[in-house]
Parts: C-alpha cells; sequence; structure tokens
C-alpha cells in the first residue's frame, strides 16, 4: 500500500477505492535530515459528533454547553441550548475553554485542574498573577502590576493583553454572534447556523477593507467546545493526487520576496527550500511565509515588541522541523480528499476526524505551527510568548476526560519574550484545534495558489483533471450573510475596549485595596527618565529600557527604536540617542 494511503487511514480509515487516486508512490525526501515523525500508521476514527456532547460534556434536546462551577463574576454567557438546538463559547470564555478553579476571587484560589488557577479570561494563571473581582466582571494583573486580563460582564467583553504589547478584544453580543478584533490584525463576527441538524459557523473577517469568509463545525472534545475548520470548497479527486504525490524532478521556484522587509527581518528564522520535491514542501513554505507576514505587518501597524533578532548562521527553523511541517500538510492533503469523497455522496465533514481529536489521539507525535500571537506558561509556571510561524510538538498520550488543556514541547521560535525552544508549555485545547485551523486554512489558500500557478515559474503543470474548479460545498452556501456593517462594528468595540480597560484599572486597584492587598507595583520607568549614554552597551540599554519595538539590522549598525527613543549602535556601543 503506498504512502498516500497510509497517511489517509491515519486520518481516516476509509477504504483504498474511495480515494479514486492511483498510481501514488512515496514523496521524496527534500532534505538530507530525516524527520522525526514515524511513519502513519492505520488508528480508529473518532467518534463522530452527531447527536450532542461527547466526552464527559452534559446533554440536552441538541447539545449544551458544558457545565462548570466557580467562584466569581457571574457573566451574560449562555449554557445549554440555544436557538437552533446548539451552544458554544460564553462570554467568560471567548474560545470555549471551560472556565475551572475559582475565577475572578480575591487572595487563594483553588487549583482548577490539571492546569492550576485561572485568569479572569480562563487562561492558565501564570506564576505571580492575581485576579480580583470588580464591580463589572474580573482583573488578573501580572506579577509586574501590569494587567493582562479583563471580564467585562456588563460589556460581555474578554480583553487580553499579550506579552508583545497586543490586545485581543472578544465580545459576545445580544444576538449570540461573537465579535473579535486585535490590534493590527484581521477582526471577524462568527455566527452560529444549523445545518443538517448540525452546528455550524460562518467567521466574516474584516481587514483593510477586505472582507472573507470561513466555516466551522461545533464540536466537544473532552468537555471543550471547539470550532473544526470545514472547507468551504473541495477540490477533484485528481487535483489531490496532484499536490501529494511528488513531482518527477526537483523544481526551484522564484517567490519574489526578496525586496520585502519581512523577509529580511525574519532571515535568521526561516530560509525557503532551494528546490522543491514536491508540494508539500512548497506548501510548507508558502504557510510559514504568510504567518512571518502577518507578524511583520502586525509589529509594524500597531508598533508591538519585535521578535529578538538571532546571530547570523543557519534559521532556526531547521530543515528537520520543515520536514515535520510538511508531514502535517501532507496528511491535511489527504484528509481533505476523503472529505471531498464524502461531500459528492451528500456526507458532512466529521469534526472529530477532522480536527484535534484524531490529531491527539492517533499515537502519532504531530506538530502544531502558531498561526497568532499566543500567551502561554512553561512547565515552572512562567509566562512566554508564542508567535506566528512557531512550531511546537505534541508526543503525550491524549489527554484526559475534561482536561482543558495540553502540554507540548516548542521545536522552534524567534527568541526574546517568547518560549524558549524545548521548553514544555500548556496551551488551551480550544487555542490548539485554532491552530490547526490555522494551517489547514492556510494550506487550503496555498493549494488555490498552486492551482492557479501550475505551469509556471517553474511549477510542474497539472494534469487536465486536476484542473477542474472546486466545488462548493452546501452549508457554506446557506450561511447566514455578513453583517453590513462588521469593520465598524470591530473598531467600535476597540474603542470599546479602551474604555472597558481604563475601568477596569481603576476597579482592580479598589477591590485589592478593600480586601487589604498591597498595591500593584508601579510602570517600568519611561525612557524619557533613563540615561543612555554614547558608549553604552546594548545589554546596558536593555536593561534600562527593555525590549525595543523594533529592531533594523544593518551588520555592524542596529538601530532600536522605542516608544519614544530611536538609539543607534555602531559595533555593539551607542552611537547615537534621538
Amino acid at each position: 500500500m503506498n504512502r498516500f494511503i497510509s497517511q489517509l487511514k491515519r486520518v481516516l480509515p476509509l477504504a483504498a477505492a474511495a480515494l479514486c487516486i492511483c498510481g501514488m508512490v512515496p514523496l521524496a525526501a527534500q532534505s538530507n535530515k530525516k524527520s522525526s515523525t514515524p511513519a502513519p500508521k492505520s488508528a480508529p476514527a473518532a467518534k463522530p459528533a452527531t447527536g450532542g456532547a461527547s466526552h464527559g460534556a452534559s446533554t440536552t434536546a441538541g447539545h449544551s454547553g458544558p457545565t462548570t462551577s466557580h467562584t466569581g463574576p457571574t457573566t451574560s454567557g449562555r449554557s445549554g441550548p440555544m436557538a437552533g438546538g446548539h451552544a458554544g463559547p460564553t462570554t467568560s470564555n471567548p474560545r470555549g475553554v471551560p472556565t475551572t478553579g475559582n475565577r475572578g476571587m480575591t487572595g487563594a484560589r483553588t487549583p482548577g485542574g490539571p492546569a492550576g488557577n485561572r485568569t479572569a479570561t480562563g487562561r492558565v494563571a501564570p506564576r505571580g498573577s492575581r485576579t480580583v473581582e470588580t464591580r463589572n466582571g474580573a482583573v488578573t494583573r501580572r506579577a509586574d502590576g501590569r494587567i493582562s486580563d479583563v471580564h467585562d460582564a456588563r460589556r460581555g467583553m474578554d480583553i487580553h493583553h499579550g506579552l508583545n504589547g497586543s490586545r485581543r478584544v472578544s465580545v459576545e453580543r445580544a444576538d449570540h454572534s461573537r465579535l473579535v478584533a486585535e490590534r493590527g490584525r484581521r477582526g471577524y463576527i462568527e455566527r452560529r447556523y444549523a445545518f443538517h441538524g448540525h452546528d455550524y459557523a460562518r467567521r466574516a473577517y474584516y481587514w483593510h477593507g477586505r472582507e472573507y469568509n470561513r466555516y466551522y463545525r461545533g464540536y466537544y472534545y473532552h468537555g471543550t467546545f471547539v470550532n473544526v475548520y470545514a472547507p468551504a470548497v473541495y477540490y477533484p479527486p485528481a487535483f489531490y493526487g496532484w499536490a501529494y504525490n511528488p513531482w518527477a524532478a526537483p523544481v526551484a521556484f522564484g517567490w519574489g520576496w526578496g525586496g520585502n522587509p519581512w523577509f529580511g527581518y525574519y532571515g535568521f528564522y526561516f530560509a525557503p527550500y532551494p528546490v522543491y520535491a514536491g508540494p508539500a514542501f512548497w506548501l510548507t513554505d508558502y504557510l510559514i511565509s504568510q504567518e512571518l507576514q502577518a507578524a511583520y505587518a502586525a509589529q509594524q501597524e500597531a508598533n508591538l515588541q519585535a521578535a529578538a533578532a538571532a546571530a547570523q548562521g543557519q534559521a532556526l527553523l531547521s530543515a528537520d522541523i520543515k520536514a515535520q511541517i510538511a508531514d502535517e500538510v501532507k496528511a491535511e492533503i489527504a484528509l481533505e480528499n476523503s472529505e471531498a469523497q464524502q461531500n459528492t455522496q451528500g456526507q458532512d465533514p466529521d469534526p472529530g476526524s477532522s480536527g484535534i481529536a484524531r490529531i491527539l489521539g492517533d499515537g502519532h507525535p504531530h506538530v502544531f505551527v502558531a498561526g497568532d500571537p499566543l500567551d502561554v506558561v512553561d512547565a515552572g509556571g512562567a509566562e512566554c510568548a508564542l508567535s506566528d510561524g512557531d512550531v511546537l510538538q505534541f508526543s503525550g498520550p491524549p489527554p484526559a476526560d475534561n482536561q482543558t488543556d495540553v502540554n507540548l514541547v516548542v521545536l522552534a521560535s524567534k527568541g526574546g519574550n517568547e518560549c524558549q525552544r524545548a521548553a514544555t508549555v500548556t496551551v488551551a485545547v480550544a487555542d490548539l484545534q485554532e491552530m490547526q485551523n490555522h494551517l489547514r486554512e492556510t494550506v487550503d489558500q496555498g493549494m488555490q495558489e498552486l492551482q492557479s500557478k501550475q505551469g509556471q515559474g517553474g511549477l510542474p503543470a497539472a494534469p487536465a483533471s486536476a484542473q477542474a474548479p472546486p466545488t462548493q460545498t452546501q452549508f457554506a452556501q446557506i450561511a447566514p450573510p455578513p453583517d453590513p456593517n462588521g469593520a465598524a462594528d470591530i473598531n467600535q468595540q476597540l474603542t470599546q475596549a479602551d474604555q472597558a480597560d481604563q475601568q477596569a484599572a481603576q476597579d482592580s486597584s479598589a477591590a485589592g485595596a478593600a480586601a487589604g492587598a498591597a498595591p500593584p507595583p508601579p510602570p517600568p520607568a519611561s525612557a524619557q527618565t533613563v540615561n543612555i549614554a554614547l558608549g553604552q552597551s546594548i545589554d546596558q540599554v536593555t536593561t534600562a529600557l527593555g525590549q525595543p519595538v523594533t529592531v533594523i539590522d544593518l551588520g555592524p549598525k542596529k538601530i532600536y527604536k522605542y516608544k519614544d527613543m530611536k538609539i543607534t549602535f555602531k559595533d555593539g556601543k551607542v552611537s547615537d540617542v534621538e
């Protein structure tokens, strides 16, 4: 049996005849390094999610959200069945993570399950943080006194302030739609609907005047409600076969990134393959490049903290790690081909096989690629950041029932305040599903590019049978229409978040004082109060000012940009201050 069938059996045990793809041969290795991912083996299919919750989630007519008890602020979020017989994430849980432990308690808290204490928005609480209940919800401050999380029940809003200066706002509105906005990044409005008795969601994304849609199937995994990506279109079987198999000979492809700032900026981390043995490797470089472009654009637009530049030499994202990502890409191509066969038979995608239930339960190591900035907690309880393009590996046993978080090992990160390589970090199940969703979405986008560019720029031409246009799915056709004022609504919520932040700072200080707690420490001194002198080293400057917002590396000359100051170094010493 060829490797494509083995890969398919890893994701769905369908009969080989259903694939309609013949003549498959193993994909040639792109590099001399052998991937550490074992050869795929057959695994039992995950149980379908139809008919209600699974893995310990309570059920009613249709299905209801996981029931959890916690002390702290009440929320306007929903639990139990809603119109159409489905439930989803609540206001206090913007990503559908059941809140465990005593969220919002002042002072000591009871550990909330395997991951311990929780922040005001339901994240794992890092060491030294403190959550207080306020008149409108709850606020969590980091050990240095800065606010990290705000839950505003009056506005139905959750806010997280990232370690890199980002801010993510999630709002559940009165009509049960959910709005998510973030500085320097795309925002979206999610609306749930029913199709064939199953829960679906359409997210309308808005970014710089552009709108596009993505679709998801609702699913309960170990008591956590997750959104599993459901492709809006499927390609013909011949295209998936062409996208999966190796090319007759390795090909070179000119991406045209040379003059783009993001490419030089992340040169320490990522280098494209010199040649491509097959589409999976081309799609891997496409995936990573899209992540890094998004990260760079967000840094420039939102004035976020920059990634730490590394010493010149081999890129941190090694050929071995990229080979493991390529394995995941191939698995997703095989998965989508099987879903396409089901779609032609009128069957809906099975979220248990399409999402992390399969990945975490098949007994094989898997890698995940971060598709958005995410703050997590390491094994020592310290908070660290993940950013677009960071790579994590899961190789442990499947999560236990009602386990809302998973431990993974960081394979590649960019330094600075990011999680260190080889660190074990805890990631929420819902966030992990979003990583896999983003990989599939970007690979689908890459396959669209691949189909449109086949036969050009050095890429081999696809057979005529692989060039047929994709077929749209029924669940995408009947989805509710996007909000006519979606982009304006997202901008309005960012303004509302400014007000919520200001109120939360006042309320949390008052709540802490009333409880007899020590006031939060003052924020770090601003750049204006620190004396930076010519001749000081980079270490002396970063000790005084912290990490810069942006680093421009010009070889022996480096420019560190802070919010109110620009410092130029020559040969590692301060040569100019503006």
